[in-house]
């Protein structure tokens, strides 16, 4: 049974932060909202936490993970950025955008793609997940806690489909298979991330989701 553990949306009490950092250290993995759905998550680089976020989701190790960074330049130390990239997300973040984008050696091989050696980061606009963030001092791994009714209904293991429709409902849901449930109160939404791809030489949306409309004049 997971831990619940209640934080005020906006004021984040560090006593609870605190708490939370200390578990994701020790290798466990919470369910938490960010500024799009509810997400599975856990600290970048205890592994043993990453494989068992995969084992959750079901996740081949050749799919990729994305991962929150605190800032833009943070993401500098995670991934390669060139000029334009650089440009374009720094009119983009903080917010509801993954970045695809070349990994460096810091990215774990368990969370990136194995044959583009490419890696998805986010930076949250999200007052939580920034504090855990800035306490942990790692990335946290972040995967939709949501799948669309058809795959979850499929066996999938640890996951809520959009018929759940309340935060106790997926509290319920995802209890036994996380080890920290990090409750603001927030209702769970299907609002996903917009993807960019940064690797090539021209940006492309490669999944519209929150916000694209703003990317388009950037890409």
């Amino acid at each position: 049974m997971a831990k619940i553990i209640s934080i005020h949306p906006d004021n984040p009490q560090s006593r609870r932060i605190e708490e939370i950092k200390s578990a994701l250290s020790s290798g466990a993995v919470m369910l938490y909202p960010t500024d799009t759905v509810y997400a599975i998550g856990c600290d970048l680089n205890v592994k043993s936490a990453v494989e068992k976020v995969r084992k959750i989701k079901q996740l081949a190790n050749d799919k990729p993970l994305t991962f929150l960074c605190p800032s833009l330049s943070n993401v500098a130390t995670y991934a390669f950025v060139s000029d334009p990239a650089y440009r374009i997300m720094k009119r983009l973040i903080p917010g509801t955008y993954t970045f695809l984008l070349p990994a460096t050696k810091l990215v774990p091989k368990l969370v990136q793609n194995p044959k583009r050696k490419t890696t998805g980061i986010r930076v949250p606009d999200h007052t939580v997940c920034l504090a855990l963030l800035e306490a942990l001092g790692n990335p946290i791994i972040s995967t939709s806690a949501h799948l669309p009714p058809d795959e979850a209904d499929n066996g999938k293991v640890g996951i809520v489909s959009e018929s759940i429709t309340s935060r106790a409902e997926l509290f319920d849901r995802v209890d036994k298979f996380v080890d920290v449930i990090v409750d603001t109160e927030q209702e769970p939404t299907y609002e996903v991330s917009t993807i960019v791809d940064l690797t090539g030489d021209e940006p492309m949306i490669t999944r519209r989701g929150l916000g694209w409309e703003a990317v388009t004049a950037w890409v």
